[in-house]
């Protein structure tokens, strides 16, 4: 056993560990690793445990790690290609946040120690600085501005006050205040700054150069330390870290030493650690007499450490990489082997030359002195070994030549006569020395002697191989003879030793971790106390201690650390001599396999891929689902064939267990059972709560869930999944109750620790479980460690069957395959007691001792130390007590399950019975069912309730079918069967076996009456003819089928044609015809008794009287077969008596109903889930009160009451509505088909909103001036005329002040055209919170004022407000997202305070697209999210703690709305297209249930589009046909029909008094409004007229406050109506289509126009903050303009006409059309006489306005490139500029409309306004970015010196004017949608008014003007 020295070492880490971070109590360390699953460990260095392990985040490995100041939270950097950036809830092992780091590689991060939930990161050219909040880390790039160059930041260190210092590349430092760079601190070190510490004193750097700096807390240097003058120093020594403390630094340098450095005595620097640096390490050699090692690396240094004090003798630089070392027996020589072929021979004592010589080009790879001390064998990689004389100073004496492949490893024979080699080839040599002639004689080589035995390949060491692996990974070998141990060595990092000699392949080992790639080199030291071993890639130098055998035994008591010994110690996988043979039943168990073709969660994809298919179908008018329903009322069976330890009582005393995918809980006094159906496939273990009353169960699934549910009330308390793949085999509960660890049947064996009641994963580890070990696991933090038994001495591993521990905590048992009972303390094995024949399968722990059942079938009660036995019960069918239910099938059953309580023992046995033994011998059996194998027979008497069952089980058993539910009789086969029949009399049985006989019993006494043999094949199916039973017909698989004479029993016809097998037989009433059904899907007809062939048509077929129906084909059977008929196949039908209602049974385990005949394709149904796979059976009982069904591999038989249509009670069943949604939606609505289909993008995505083309301003060449093309050069002082202004300024007088800030003041606008729900009133209705654009508007209604939280940074499309009063005021805003990739960009929600705008938490989610739908829950605690991707995902939060609690698919349609029950916080309701379902959140699951429609006439489901709530679990939905739905639970109850016209776009539900607010779509009526107010019940209502004028109202949003309800419409208007007068109160206005192209401010006032897409023009006041007037003009405007004196108005439309309004009356004045396209803008010109048109028609038309209203056109503007944008007059009305659609600026001349060409004249013109994009003077404002999207507006202040411009990423920039230079500085201002449309300044520049296309929205932003 090995033992690592002195250096204490961690080692769960498998690849290298990169990164390390120290806790702040500096106890507890976090190392990263790197490999293809980095995990990191964190780990408390003083006793090396592991307390976390953090995994499945990163992938490539971790390259920086950190803890915040309080130790609770680690952050991580990924080296994958986004470095990604991860925050860890490291104690729960839970990741809080991610995010992508940064395009390139990140080389530090750190937590702001003075801020919390501050970061900076930084890296190649960046640095970032980072906050969080929620689950979301937002990032902001460090300015480095003017200050500093844009250069790659390699390390960080914060400090107070924001300020945060960094290391650059070229050895300045960087300091940082916020995220700008302030200072930079030139030359602080020669080069690159590798690492930077933070302590009280101060701050450390350490550098490229080889220098350490102490600098002060203002980064004042103190004193600088050159490690490279110092003793140790050397050239070229660079520092990698540094850590301060006091008077001590620490010092890591490249060359993998660590110093320490006392400040007074700085050129001592004290080495305490030091290795090999770059390239591998490969040479290894051990002094012969002292504790010496020699290593030699391609760093080309060999160095000699001392074993006792670890520490390094001497150093020595060579001129060649070396790559093997030996050291001479007398131990004065150390020769060398070098890469290049050349060896060298230094002497020990002083490292001086002795002889250097090359013989060889390629390099030597093993060298070896001889016992002797006479020569030396070199082996190279050319494939030979040259002996060389010591004494003849190293005189080549021979070679060996043989090998075909390079030499690996060589061993002298201890007379130094003989030498082996091993090569490359795996071809062990042999050789005469010092001749080198190769020995080929068995018999000379069986007496050789080896010296030492390091090679590889021979009989000797055969073991260290693998069974079945000839790969050759094994680098060295070395033997220890005296300890009979050999130690190896291998590329994948791990020591193991084995015993020496080894000879048979996989022997057995012991293995050590601790290297991270592989290691290259091992060797016992001289005195074999030592192991030395050395890494390649990872440059160590391990030194293990062995410790030998016979002293393990005093360790065990002198060892503190005795669990660290051998802690990663695992043993081999190979089987040794001495494993007992397999019990065959374990062998059967452990090969089940629980893997499905198909599993259920499969299926909704499956309908999706088949909705093509339905499409087609779906024209035919369906049937409905049957009224009948069925109910599961008794199920026979229990699952011990593959499971252990499944049966309980609860504390009530029924009895609990399962079979199939139900859960039973069954009452033995009433003999009737209760059912947890929420499973849906095989449930494979169960568990009981300490408490007895809440049960855990596991299933076999895709991604298999545990349901904790409460055996009372059969309600899931909790769903646990997301874990185990295929399947959970075993779960248990914690002694408290509060844990639950389950184990998975994937490959691995995934052990996961829950905590059940929240859902969530305490920790996971994987482990290869071949049932064959004990496992002890203890739970850090985040992780689990397993620890495996030790068994040591005294036994061989045993399969472990059943484990349960003792009273003392160190005390366990366990019970093994071969009938022991193994007694474990701590992890190691004490005792062993034999206690069965056979495998011990159960335990069970009493309070005073143990119970164990076995294969023997024996119960032994145990005394509390396993040292006597104190009674024993054989199960034996004598012993059965008279009340049995049941006969037992065999005496000694094998027991699987065994349970105490209530003064009983309950034990369940593999043959699928429970039983009940009583403390005083008498047995009670309870329950039973078929044993392993599928149960296929299943038949009906004709007139009494009872069936018979056959299966392959070999056995035949007859069960009552009436409430005292036992089985009567039981017989066994020679052979399985199965088909069985009662003939018409029921007095006698048929049964068809599997070897393709058949016989008849009496159906009493199970005798024989007779028996037929003509067949090969499996008899299928079996039936006898109606009436008298003359005949019976008999189907075999190899598709005949027999008719026999009953009376005479003779064969008397065959019938013949079939093509497959036969499934299904049916006689019709006569008895004369036989229908039949083939595995082919044939449906064929016979006559008897010849069996001749008939052809029927279908439409015949169903006048026919048939005597049964279970045939699954044929056009009255077509509705059965579901959408995805391929993978699934309907195994089942039989109708009931009254031929209406038809039951089938399919490959998926659902029970299902159908109509008869269900005709057309896709019937609707009813479906049941309890069986678990194969329904491979259903048989109506003969009056059809029950239907009774076997499951094939389930085994079980289960009973279903059935409920008649008319007198059902009034409990819903639980059917599962079919698969599809009704073709008719209810309707067809503009506003919901667009609100349906509209499609999200984020803004930077978006592209421009103008068809421009050419070439970007900022990407065209500037022609050279005239000037410059004749090389003139002027004399800088110019006597020319100064050059005129740009602009024209209004306030000449003033000076002018810049504008240095845009505050958003207000915003006109709403956001009701595709978002609903979206107004909420705040504090008792003093304010209202809606949103536009990107920005949460709270107004004020008394003042009209507004505030806004503008943290989001795309459009919101949801909100929701907090109802709890706990959190009054508390907003959630949901907002559109590209990818769900956790970025920036992602999707969001934000969680706001609506009072003072703090963001309480931002939740990145996965909703790729966006987040339409939010919702608080009661307490206020959880919200739920909907998303828009295509799966429409679910999504709760805990949005305090940013975690995600659960999530699911909702549907593959649109959801609309999702909203929590008002009293609830895990019951919430979704609707949307064809959609409503009721959702319970159980732990971390979300469990649905459809709404059904069934129980109300005619009922379809339509698109629901909003719902509310009322008393007693009612539920509300708002449908687009005007109806309300009415439900109950999932239930529907009634319809309101009409509520509204129109759709029903929302629904409110008034928590005070309950009464409920609708709002739709209606044309205002005199009884109508689309706004009601309704009673609880949705019974009387009173409507309310919304005043607007509008043909029709189109309500989106209602809220109730105090006597007023708040109303926001699609046409933007936010509304107040009182509730008692009716009185209308519109609060706020806005566009209701955009673009809004137009905008105009007026010339004296505070006053703009806009006019917009939906044909008005506004005219709004901004003091007043409201709109003053609109006009409707009847088309779509585009651009808007005032006259100078703003007396009137000229407005262009999209359809080419113009109209000039007075403002006074807002009279025409008059208009005029001559173009047919739009008009891009209209301007007066300053002297107001003319008027210029610019259209999209390339041209620009002037009108002379001093002609009066008929409006003329005087002449126009030619050569125009493109469609015009702007148009802007010069200031002496002379010239007009344009900008046109092709990136070009032209200036015309007025009126004449001739281009100006010459530019000089150009740059003297003086303008009115500038609002062109293009020109010289605004190059810079193209931004670089601008690919796909444009500028598309810009306005210049009236003071002329500031410019502000819109883009189509609806961002507000603010620049200086003019601003020739490109990518000029700016400000940005977020806030609008994709693509602002236009932007102006008022007068006097007080404001700004922007306004925007998506969001039809105007912002007035305040400018803040510099103070002088």
């Amino acid at each position: 056993m090995l033992r690592n020295s002195v250096p204490q070492c961690h080692a769960p880490e498998s690849m290298r560990i990169w990164y390390l971070a120290l806790h702040p109590e500096q106890v507890l360390v976090a190392t990263g690793q790197v490999g293809k699953e980095p995990y990191i460990c964190v780990w408390d260095s003083y006793t090396v445990q592991t307390i976390s392990i953090l995994k499945d985040v990163h992938t490539h490995g971790i390259a920086c790690l950190a803890f915040d100041l309080d130790g609770q939270r680690l952050v991580s950097v990924g080296l994958d290609s986004k470095n990604t950036i991860c925050v860890w809830d490291w104690r729960r092992g839970r990741m809080i946040s991610m995010a992508p780091g940064h395009t390139d590689r990140i080389f530090d991060i750190s937590w702001d120690l003075y801020q919390p939930n501050k970061l900076v990161s930084c890296g190649v050219k960046h640095i970032k600085f980072w906050s969080l909040c929620g689950n979301s880390l937002t990032p902001k790039r460090g300015v480095f501005g003017k200050t500093g160059d844009l250069q790659t930041i390699l390390c960080l260190a914060c400090a107070r006050d924001e300020v945060t210092h960094s290391g650059a590349l070229n050895g300045d430092i960087y300091v940082w205040k916020g995220i700008n760079l302030i200072r930079t601190i030139q030359g602080a070190h020669a080069a690159g700054i590798f690492s930077m510490n933070a302590c009280e004193e101060g701050f450390a750097t350490g550098g490229r150069d080889g220098c350490v700096r102490l600098w002060d807390l203002n980064f004042k240097p103190i004193t600088v330390i050159d490690l490279r003058e110092t003793d140790q120093g050397y050239k070229g020594l660079s520092v990698r870290s540094v850590c301060w403390r006091g008077d001590h630094i620490l010092v890591g340098t490249q060359d993998s030493e660590i110093f320490e450095i006392v400040v007074h005595e700085r050129n001592k620097p004290f080495l305490i650690m030091q290795g090999h640096c770059e390239g591998e390490l490969w040479a290894l050699a051990v002094h012969p007499t002292k504790p010496l090692a020699m290593t030699g690396s391609d760093d080309r240094s060999v160095r000699i450490w001392s074993l006792i004090d670890h520490a390094l003798i001497a150093r020595c630089n060579m001129e060649e990489p070396i790559r093997c070392a030996a050291v001479s027996t007398d131990g004065i020589h150390l020769a060398l082997g070098m890469k290049d072929g050349s060896f060298t021979v230094l002497r020990v004592r002083d490292m001086t030359e002795v002889v250097h010589i090359k013989d060889r080009k390629e390099a030597i790879h093993e060298l070896k002195y001889s016992p002797d001390g006479t020569f030396l064998a070199v082996g190279s990689n050319d494939s030979s070994v040259d002996i060389y004389g010591v004494v003849q100073r190293y005189k080549k004496v021979g070679e060996c030549v043989g090998s075909v492949s390079f030499i690996t490893h060589m061993d002298w024979s201890s007379d130094s006569k003989y030498l082996q080699t091993n090569d490359g080839s795996g071809k062990r040599l042999f050789y005469k020395m010092p001749s080198g002639k190769e020995v080929t004689n068995k018999e000379e080589l069986k007496g050789i002697q080896w010296a030492s035995w390091t090679c590889v390949y021979g009989l000797e060491v055969n073991g260290i191989w693998p069974k079945y692996s000839d790969i050759n990974d094994i680098n060295s070998v070395d033997g220890n003879f005296n300890g009979q141990v050999l130690v190896t060595a291998d590329d994948y990092g791990i020591v193991k030793l084995f015993r020496y000699p080894c000879l048979r392949k996989g022997a057995k080992f012991k293995k050590y971790l601790g290297h991270s790639a592989h290691v290259t080199n091992v060797r016992w030291s001289h005195d074999h106390q030592w192991v030395v071993s050395i890494g390649g890639a990872d440059h160590s130098v391990f030194q293990w201690k062995f410790i030998p055998e016979r002293k393990l035994k005093d360790a065990i008591h002198i060892a503190p650390q005795e669990s660290l010994i051998d802690s990663n110690s695992d043993e081999s996988d190979s089987d040794q001599s001495d494993v007992p043979e397999l019990d065959s039943e374990i062998e059967q168990e452990t090969q089940i396999t629980y893997r499905r073709q198909v599993y259920k969660e499969d299926l909704p994809q499956l309908k999706e891929q088949c909705k093509e298919k339905q499409k087609s179908a779906a024209s035919k008018r369906r049937e409905r689902a049957p009224g009948n329903s069925i109910r599961l009322h008794f199920v026979h069976g229990y699952r011990g064939c593959d499971c252990r330890s499944n049966l309980f009582y609860t504390q009530t005393g029924e009895i609990v267990y399962h079979v199939a995918a139900v859960g039973v809980v069954y009452n033995r006094q009433q003999n009737t059972q209760r059912f947890y159906l929420g499973h849906d496939d095989d449930i494979l273990c169960l568990a009981i709560h300490p408490l007895k009353d809440y049960v855990a169960t596991g299933q076999v699934g895709r991604d298999s869930s545990i349901h904790i549910w409460d055996t009372e009330t059969i309600k899931p308390l909790s769903v646990l999944k997301g874990y185990h793949q295929y399947g959970v085999c075993a779960v248990d509960f914690s002694a408290d109750g509060k844990r639950l660890a389950s184990v998975g049947i994937d490959d691995n064996h995934s052990i996961v620790l829950w905590d059940w009641k929240k859902g969530e994963k305490l920790s996971a580890v994987r482990f290869i479980i071949l049932h064959l070990t004990t496992c002890f696991y203890s739970k850090p933090g985040g992780g689990l460690i397993g620890r495996k038994g030790c068994i040591g001495a005294m036994g061989r591993t045993d399969t472990m069957m059943c484990a349960v521990y003792g009273w003392t905590e160190e005390m366990a048992f366990s019970g093994t395959s071969t009938g022991d009972v193994c007694i474990w303390r701590d992890l190691f094995l004490i005792k062993t007691i034999k206690a069965h024949d056979g495998p011990v399968f159960s335990m069970h722990a009493l309070e005073k001792g143990f119970v164990t059942g076995g294969k023997d079938g024996v119960v032994a009660l145990w005394d509390d130390t396993f040292e006597r036995c104190l009674k024993t019960y054989a199960i034996k069918r004598a012993a059965l007590a008279p009340g049995s239910k049941g006969l037992l099938l065999e005496d000694n059953p094998s027991i699987r399950a065994i349970s105490l309580g209530h003064g009983h023992i309950l034990v369940g046995t593999k043959n699928g019975e429970i039983l009940e033994v009583d403390k005083s011998g008498p047995i009670t059996l309870l329950v039973q069912g078929h044993m392993e194998g599928e149960v296929w027979g299943l038949a009906t008497h004709p007139h009494l309730p009872i069936c018979a069952t056959v299966s392959d089980d070999k056995t035949l058993r007859i069960w009552d079918l009436s409430p005292s539910h036992c089985m009567l009789a039981v017989r066994k086969l020679k052979k399985g069967g199965r088909c069985c029949c009662f003939s018409p009399d029921g007095k006698a049985l048929a049964v068809g076996l599997n070897d393709g006989s058949f016989l008849m019993v009496n159906a009493d006494t199970l005798e024989d009456l007779v028996s037929f043999h003509h067949r090969k094949d499996v008899i299928s199916e079996i039936r006898f003819s109606p009436g008298s039973g003359k005949y019976l017909a008999v189907a075999s698989c190899d598709s005949f089928v027999d008719i026999y004479n009953v009376m005479s029993s003779k064969r008397v016809g065959i019938c013949k044609g079939a093509s497959s097998y036969i499934t299904h037989m049916d006689w019709d009433i006569r008895g004369k015809l036989l229908q039949v059904n083939t595995g082919a899907k044939e449906q064929l007809f016979f006559e008897a008794p010849r069996g001749k062939r008939q052809t029927i048509p279908s439409l015949e077929v169903e006048k026919i009287g048939w005597a049964s129906w279970t045939s699954v084909l044929g056009s009255c059977c077509e509705g059965i077969w579901p959408i995805i008929g391929e993978v699934t196949d309907v195994t089942a039908s039989c109708l009931t008596s009254d031929s209406k209602v038809l039951a089938t049974g399919d490959d998926f385990g659902f029970v299902k109903l159908f109509r008869f005949p269900a005709k057309g394709k896709f019937g609707k149904f009813k479906r049941y889930v309890a069986h678990s796979t194969h329904v491979t059976n259903v048989r109506w009982t003969h009056e059809d009160s029950l239907l009774v069904t076997v499951g094939g591999a389930d085994t079980s038989l289960m009973l279903w009451t059935h409920e008649m249509e008319g007198h059902r009670e009034s409990r819903q069943c639980d059917s599962e509505e079919s698969d599809l949604d009704s073709e008719e939606d209810g309707g067809y609505d503009s506003d919901v088909t667009r609100e349906n289909e509209i499609n999200y993008t984020i803004k930077a995505l978006s592209t421009n909103i103008r068809p421009m083309f050419g070439i970007k301003p900022h990407l065209q060449q500037k022609e050279p001036s005239l000037d410059e093309r004749q090389g003139v050069v002027r004399p800088p002082v110019s006597r020319a005329l100064p050059q005129p202004e740009k602009l024209q300024t209004n306030n000449v007088g003033k000076k002018k002040r810049p504008i240095e800030d845009l505050v958003l003041e207000l915003v006109f606008g709403y956001r009701g055209k595709d978002c609903r729900n979206n107004v909420h009133y705040l504090n008792d209705g003093a304010d209202i919170i809606y949103h536009t654009a990107s920005v949460g508007i709270l107004y004020n209604v008394a003042t009209g004022s507004q505030s806004f939280y503008q943290e989001h940074n795309d459009d919101i499309l949801c909100l929701t407000v907090n109802q709890h009063p706990k959190f009054t005021n508390l907003v959630a805003t949901g907002q559109v997202g590209d990818s769900a990739d956790m970025s920036a960009t992602a999707p969001s929600i934000h969680v706001w305070d609506a009072m003072n705008k703090q963001t309480l938490s931002v939740l990145r989610c996965y909703h790729s697209k966006g987040v339409c739908s939010v919702s608080f829950s009661a307490t206020g605690k959880l919200l739920l999210s909907v998303g828009l991707d295509p799966e429409h995902t679910i999504t709760i939060w805990k949005w305090q703690e940013g975690a995600k609690i659960a999530s699911r698919t909702g549907h593959n349609q649109r959801i609309f709305v999702a909203e929590f029950r008002p009293d609830s916080d895990t019951q919430f309701v979704s609707v949307g297209v064809k959609h409503v379902r009721f959702w319970t959140l159980a732990g971390r699951v979300l469990l649905s249930k459809k709404g059904l429609l069934s129980s109300i006439e005619d009922a379809r489901m339509q698109t629901m589009l909003s719902v509310a709530f009322g008393a007693n679990n009612l539920t509300f939905t708002g449908t687009i046909s005007g109806d309300v739905c009415v439900w109950k639970d999932h239930v529907l109850v009634r319809i309101v029909a009409k509520a509204h016209n129109g759709p029903v776009f929302t629904m409110y539900t008034t928590l005070r008094d309950g009464l409920i607010v609708t709002g739709g779509k209606e044309r205002p009526s005199k009884e109508g409004g689309a706004v009601k107010l309704w009673d609880q019940e949705l019974k009387r209502c009173r409507a309310f007229r919304l005043e607007t004028g509008q043909m029709t109202d189109c309500v989106r949003s209602v809220c109730r406050g105090k006597g007023k309800i708040l109303v926001g419409t699609r046409n933007a208007e936010i509304i107040e109506v009182g509730e008692k007068n009716a009185a209308c109160n519109i609060l706020i206005n806005g566009h209701m289509d955009g673009p809004i192209w137009g905008l105009a401010t007026h010339p004296s006032r505070d006053f703009f126009l806009s006019a917009a897409e939906d044909g008005t023009v506004r005219l709004w006041d901004i003091a007043e903050k409201k709109m003053l007037n609109k006009v409707s003009l009847g088309h779509a405007a585009r651009t808007i303009s005032y006259s100078p004196e703003g007396d009137m108005v000229a407005i262009g439309m999209k359809n080419g006409e113009f109209i000039i309004l007075l403002v006074t009356s807002l009279k025409i004045w008059g208009k005029k059309r001559d173009r047919r396209s739009a008009i891009q803008d209209i301007r007066f010109s300053p002297d107001s006489r003319y008027l210029a048109v610019g259209t999209s028609e390339n041209a620009v038309d002037f009108y002379d306005l001093t002609l009066g209203p008929t409006l003329n056109r005087v002449s126009y503007c030619k050569d125009i490139p493109s469609f015009v944008i702007q148009m802007d007059f010069s200031a002496d009305s002379r010239f007009l500029q344009v900008s046109t659609g092709c990136y070009k600026r032209q200036v015309y001349e007025v009126p004449s409309g001739r281009q100006l060409m010459d530019q000089a004249v150009i740059d003297r013109i003086t303008w009115a306004t500038w609002t062109s994009i293009l020109g010289d003077e605004v190059v810079g404002i193209w931004s670089r970015h601008a690919e796909k999207a444009d500028v598309n507006c810009a306005c210049v202040s009236h003071s002329g010196i500031s410019l502000v411009t819109g883009d189509d990423f609806g961002m507000v920039k603010l620049f200086d004017f003019p601003c020739p230079e490109k990518f000029a500085k700016h400000k940005r201002f977020l806030g609008h949608s994709a693509h602002l449309t236009n932007i102006r300044f008022t007068s006097g520049d007080k404001y700004v008014v922007s306004a925007g296309g998506d969001d039809c929205s105007l912002f007035i932003w305040k400018c803040v003007h510099m103070l002088h």
